[in-house]
């Protein structure tokens, strides 16, 4: 795998001028021209790269699935993520032949300001590119001017520069935000039926005998579902106001309720059946749920 440390040795790659600063540049797509192949089946970038692109020709990878940027959208990518792309085999020239705008910035540029540490409250940088943003033409107008400003401001750097680009960069992430949950409602149908498949595996995952190897988690969840954690948590926060754990949580209270209503099933049976390794453990999340302890409640039907 290569690793790509700096925007500078970024913009080589890409056939790009040096940018004007060390820690924060804007590009175009059409400006770039790829070169070093071997580089781009898999690498991994040292800095955050926020898209915006449209009717790209290459196609990129992540994981085992690939993604084509034939109309507008973007993707959101953090430092030491794997990637891989993808060229058409026409593509001699290493052109992704589209539109649209790149920013890259460094960690380093974000420390001192609060987006250092709120940057890891937006769960889309963990998020899958086949789960880009799609944005309406008023969206993208107010990306691209976001990012026309940013490219703007770096043409003269001063000792304001950093905070104003800082505050572009975090009304961008903002904007992005809005924008995601604006597109888990806009795909109610598809995502309600997400959530039904995933209702569906919890009840499959919680059959007595089937958790002897542990708990359900997210990501098994996720995986199942062709989704990526941090997305299917966002989904389901915005459409019933509680994470994928909060769910698998709750459906896991159900289940222990049923075993402790129904059957003579001693409370360790009954947390090894749910997936526990240690009683106490199940003992501890039941009595933060319902405020009693399983043997309490189990008393409450003799």
């Amino acid at each position: 795998m290569h690793v790509i440390n700096s925007i500078s040795q970024f913009h080589d790659l890409l056939s790009l001028p040096e940018p004007l600063h060390p820690l924060v540049s804007v590009v175009k797509v059409e400006d770039i021209c790829r070169k070093d192949d071997a580089v781009w089946a898999q690498f991994s970038l040292n800095f955050y790269c926020v898209s915006l692109k449209k009717e790209v020709l290459g196609k990129v990878k992540y994981g085992q699935q690939y993604y084509d940027y034939n109309k507008g959208m973007m993707t959101f990518l953090a430092p030491k993520q794997i990637h891989g792309l993808d060229a058409p085999e026409d593509d001699m020239a290493g052109q992704d032949s589209g539109t649209g705008y790149i920013l890259m910035f460094q960690p380093d540029f974000l420390y001192g300001h609060t987006l250092a540490k709120t940057i890891k409250n937006y769960g889309f940088f963990s998020y899958d590119v086949n789960e880009a943003l799609h944005l309406s033409e008023k969206e993208e107008h107010n990306v691209v001017a976001i990012f026309k400003k940013i490219e703007e401001e770096y043409q003269h750097i001063d000792r304001h520069t950093q905070d104003i680009i800082l505050s572009q960069i975090d009304l961008l992430l903002n904007y992005s935000n809005r924008f995601y949950e604006r597109q888990f409602i806009t795909r109610k149908a598809v995502n309600h039926g997400l959530l039904s498949k995933m209702e569906q595996l919890l009840a499959e995952s919680f059959e007595e005998g089937s958790l002897h190897n542990g708990l359900v988690t997210v990501e098994a969840l996720a995986e199942k579902l062709n989704l990526s954690p941090h997305y299917l948590s966002d989904m389901l926060r915005l459409l019933t106001g509680q994470s994928a754990q909060q769910h698998i949580h709750d459906k896991l209270i159900d289940k222990a309720k049923e075993y402790l209503s129904v059957t003579n099933l001693s409370v360790a049976e009954i947390a090894y059946q749910l997936g526990f390794e240690y009683p106490q453990s199940f003992n501890k999340l039941f009595k933060k749920k319902t405020n009693v302890s399983p043997l309490e409640f189990r008393q409450m039907f003799n």
